[in-house]
């Protein structure tokens, strides 16, 4: 599974947003603000979001140092996300908890300090279906 993949609800609308420049980036990565103006990778301790990558950067693009702005994802309040459970064991009586990142492409069911997500379903063990609940829009939880 290749991160964070549009699963159900509203379809998220798509934002440009400056990339941070010489870091590699895969579709499907959470982004946040990285305080300079532009998006980079999520991981376990990033705070309000932006949304998700729909273009991978890749260290041989021709624009890898630049700030180039690339198309991202942003999900509505009902937007849920297919996303695999990298960390920790998951099992159907976590629906309706919040949960912590492994990175920018996992979540980490283990952690509860950030509570980054919001489990809406389950697919297997290693897979959940998730609600984005830490967006700069609207949740204000701090990067640390």
């Amino acid at each position: 599974m290749a991160g964070f993949e549009h699963y159900g609800g509203s379809a998220p609308r798509v934002e440009w947003y400056p990339k941070i420049a010489s870091t590699v980036m895969a579709v499907g990565d959470l982004v946040y603000a990285d305080g300079s103006g532009a998006v980079q990778p999520a991981d376990a301790t990033s705070g309000d979001h932006i949304g998700i990558m729909t273009k991978p950067i890749a260290a041989t693009d021709s624009d890898y140092a630049s700030t180039t702005e690339v198309p991202v994802l942003v999900p509505l309040d009902d937007t849920t996300w297919k996303v695999a459970v990298g960390t920790g064991t998951f099992t159907t009586a976590m629906v309706g908890s919040r949960y912590d990142l492994k990175d920018a492409n996992e979540i980490d069911v283990s952690a509860t300090a950030k509570l980054v997500v919001t489990i809406v379903g389950y697919i297997s063990a290693t897979e959940a279906i998730v609600k984005i609940n830490a967006m700069i829009a609207n949740a204000n939880v701090a990067t640390s």
